[in-house]
């Protein structure tokens, strides 16, 4: 066998050897409900910090959103939160700026934060709003009975 037969033994072994992969750093944003107290803020910090890879849990009170930070899986956290036996979601605001069409009925929520929108899917389109278009083209300076409406 000799030493070409050695070093494939080798490097066959090395190739089969399972490497873990080491997780990627994660922030995930949660939005609880109902955290009205101290109590509820130090229970949630408490179990969320006791999931494995958790580096810092940030609770903002105001907003209801809790931020956890380290290496960890979303699910995970999400199934933590929902031990609190809270209404637990994942963060569904961004900024209404990344939003295509921000003032559709889907995207628009009176509970979100300043200048924020809920994500929707950009196949969302402006068709599929509340407003109805026979109203549009009844209050249209191209329609000539428009006049006797206002």
């Amino acid at each position: 066998m000799g030493v070409e037969g050695t070093m494939e033994y080798i490097s066959d072994f090395l190739k089969k050897r399972k490497r873990k992969k080491k997780k990627q750093m994660q922030t995930v944003a949660l939005r609880v409900a109902r955290i009205d107290c101290e109590g509820c803020e130090r229970k949630i910090k408490h179990i969320l910090s006791g999931v494995k890879g958790v580096k810092s849990v940030d609770v903002d009170v105001k907003l209801q959103k809790v931020t956890v930070t380290g290496y960890i899986e979303p699910k995970k956290v999400l199934e933590a939160a929902k031990s609190t036996k809270k209404k637990v979601e994942l963060w569904p605001y961004v900024p209404y700026t990344m939003v295509a069409n921000p003032y559709i009925s889907q995207a628009y929520d009176k509970k979100a934060p300043p200048n924020m929108v809920r994500k929707v899917p950009d196949t969302a389109s402006v068709n599929e709003t509340t407003v109805d278009d026979s109203y549009t083209i009844m209050f249209s300076d191209e329609n000539p009975n428009s006049c006797a409406i206002m």
